[in-house]
């Protein structure tokens, strides 16, 4: 299988942060002892939103810091060479560079709807009773408790549930729609905006994300992934048939 992945420092910076190497804001953590055990980081404390966050990144139009708060309705924004690792309630996130994020509740706490506008998500979902959305350039995607990773262009989107149950549906003909039930990665697709009946749906590669994020995110939420992981970064994707 192909590791291709968007910055070559990501798999290193993600492996360093879910062993907690970063922890005094340097290397140093690398030679304490309880590091060495590859410990992956606790569930956020209340009141706080963001676990990491790397160059320009913008909350509801305002500078980002770690003391900012995200919520339910917030629109994240982050400029080139940026990402950041956040939480609402018991869904976790990591938005990554050139990338816009809407998210929207009726009230509460609970994310009800979200918007990529443009960029890439890997998202992690608690359950919740009923399904909500996430709305891409191209595609409508349908989910209760899931890990997905989502890239939004303007010609087509890149979707891999990477465990769970999702809805696919896409945006120029919405009776094209897939339903898929993955247990890791197993089926991801690429959603067309040009209208090409029932091709506008059709399989893609496993790229640009991890187990390493997806096991630091769930942490965050006090979660683990639900697959067989040993801490190496990519893992293997089960043979996928279409």
């Amino acid at each position: 299988m192909r590791k291709n992945i968007d910055d070559p420092r990501r798999e290193f910076l993600v492996r360093a942060l879910t062993m907690g190497l970063f922890a005094g804001g340097n290397l140093a953590g690398l030679f304490h002892p309880s590091h060495a055990r590859g410990d992956i980081p606790e569930q956020l404390p209340p009141g706080r939103s963001i676990f990491k966050l790397e160059g320009s990144v913008t909350v509801d139009g305002k500078v980002a810091n770690l003391d900012t708060q995200i919520g339910p309705n917030s629109i994240v924004r982050t400029g080139r060479n940026s990402r950041v690792i956040f939480v609402v309630d018991k869904d976790a996130f990591i938005l990554r560079g050139n990338s816009e994020l809407e998210m929207g509740s009726s009230g509460g706490l609970i994310i009800e709807g979200m918007r990529i506008i443009s960029g890439k998500i890997l998202s992690v979902f608690a359950r919740r009773e009923k399904p909500h959305t996430i709305t891409t350039s191209t595609a409508t995607i349908g989910i209760r408790g899931t890990g997905i990773y989502l890239e939004s262009e303007p010609d087509r989107s890149y979707v891999c549930t990477c465990y769970g149950q999702t809805r696919i549906v896409a945006s120029a003909n919405p009776g094209v729609s897939r339903d898929v039930v993955s247990e890791h990665h197993d089926y991801p697709v690429y959603v067309l905006a040009a209208d090409g009946g029932d091709n506008l749906i059709v399989p893609g590669p496993f790229i640009n994300h991890t187990n390493s994020e997806l096991a630091l995110i769930e942490a965050l939420v006090g979660r683990t992934i639900p697959f067989a992981y040993s801490g190496g970064g990519y893992g293997i994707p089960r043979k996928r048939s279409y």
